[in-house]
């Protein structure tokens, strides 16, 4: 690339700009608007991400702070707060969340070939969601609880790519079953959720479109056992059982078969009892399936840690859903960007690398693949990867 340019504008050439033109033509974006386009509001909150800026005025002092540099960052327009926050709240926050999705598609494609823990061909989703708390008197809209607001981020997590392939966000009072409705099960795919994704009904509707879930017993689930198949207990398993539900009304929300799974967890002293739709399996590969569900986990931890979600530039529902959608778009730009350049740094590196040289004229591969470059990155021990986060 052209050392002339900034970093930033480099980083921003991963981004498909006839994907992105789409977008805001498909929700008229750019009506009636004669300066600040959509590119340029992208730009300032995709900024605002990378060098972790904590407000509006933060946002646009930076910026101005060298305005004949400006033009080389991609900005055509006067930055001013004032017109920023009123693009937060009223640009069409489905652009970015439709941008989100086309850079999803492409991290998903460059990371297809990923190693997986599992010998295992079939796809494996994750689902769940993260909560993230806001202030009540704030954002009345988001309320939550009695003196509480909150939104939430329900995400489908392909853990063979460690890369999102659903995202949606809600109000906190979104029960997470009801994220359930929101997927098209995939014939033969493997989707892992928790105790609060069991419903019966929708279950059955995986079961019908041939796909296979994974998930955690609860306590008071009534079923009647048919067979009991044979299982090594020095594996932690204790049984492998073929059950029919007995509730009235489960066994005729799920009239099928279902198979259970207990497992005496050694290292954490804890019994789990799992089941799942799959007879094809051996029982000690449904288990270690079900624990990949923590992948979803690390990147809820990863985006709250490193990207802006948890402190809003405005309090409308729109600006809270565009800087999530573009803090996600940041995201997957950096996990783009280290699988097409092939670097070795961590996401976290790459970002902080980023963070402190946006304004340099530097070949981005050079900025990133220098060897003198080390960063101690003061990551927990007890954390498993997800690209090394």
């Amino acid at each position: 690339m052209n050392s002339g340019r900034t970093l930033f504008s480099q980083v921003m050439d991963f981004i498909p700009m006839h994907e992105f033109h789409r977008c805001v033509e498909r929700y008229k974006g750019e009506y009636k608007v004669q300066n600040f386009s959509c590119w340029d509001h992208f730009l300032c909150m995709a900024f605002a991400q990378l060098t972790y800026r904590e407000g509006l005025r933060d946002i646009v002092h930076c910026l101005n702070a060298q305005p004949s540099k400006l033009y080389h960052l991609g900005f055509h327009s006067t930055i001013t707060r004032s017109t920023l926050s009123y693009a937060n709240n009223t640009r069409d926050w489905r652009i970015y969340a439709d941008l989100a999705g086309v850079l999803m598609k492409t991290a998903k494609a460059l990371y297809r070939d990923e190693p997986f823990a599992l010998d295992l061909d079939n796809t494996v989703y994750a689902l769940d969601s993260t909560t993230i708390d806001l202030c009540l008197s704030m954002f009345p809209w988001a309320k939550f609880r009695q003196h509480k607001a909150a939104v939430k981020i329900h995400t489908l997590f392909d853990v063979r790519d460690k890369i999102p392939s659903i995202l949606a966000i809600s109000s906190g009072k979104l029960h997470d079953v009801n994220a359930l409705d929101l997927l098209i099960a995939e014939p033969g795919a493997f989707y892992l959720f928790d105790k609060a994704y069991i419903d019966f009904a929708r279950l059955h509707q995986f079961t019908l479109s041939g796909a296979y879930f994974v998930t955690r017993a609860k306590s008071n689930m009534h079923f009647t056992r048919l067979y009991s198949h044979q299982v090594d207990k020095y594996s932690g398993l204790r049984y492998d059982q073929t059950i029919r539900l007995s509730g009235f009304y489960t066994s005729q929300d799920y009239p099928d078969t279902l198979r259970r799974i207990k497992y005496y967890d050694v290292q954490r002293e804890r019994t789990l009892i799992f089941i799942t739709n799959n007879f094809l399996l051996p029982s000690l590969t449904v288990v270690q399936l079900y624990q990949c569900r923590w992948q979803v986990e690390l990147f809820f931890r990863w985006i709250k840690q490193h990207l802006r979600i948890k402190a809003f530039y405005g309090t409308s529902v729109n600006a809270v859903k565009t800087q999530i959608w573009i803090a996600l778009s940041v995201y997957l730009i950096v996990a783009i960007i280290k699988k097409q350049l092939k670097l070795e740094h961590s996401l976290y590196t790459i970002l902080q690398i980023l963070s402190v040289s946006l304004f340099e004229k530097v070949p981005i591969s050079q900025a990133l693949t220098d060897t003198h470059i080390r960063f101690e990155e003061h990551q927990s021990d007890n954390q498993l990867n997800l690209f090394n986060l």
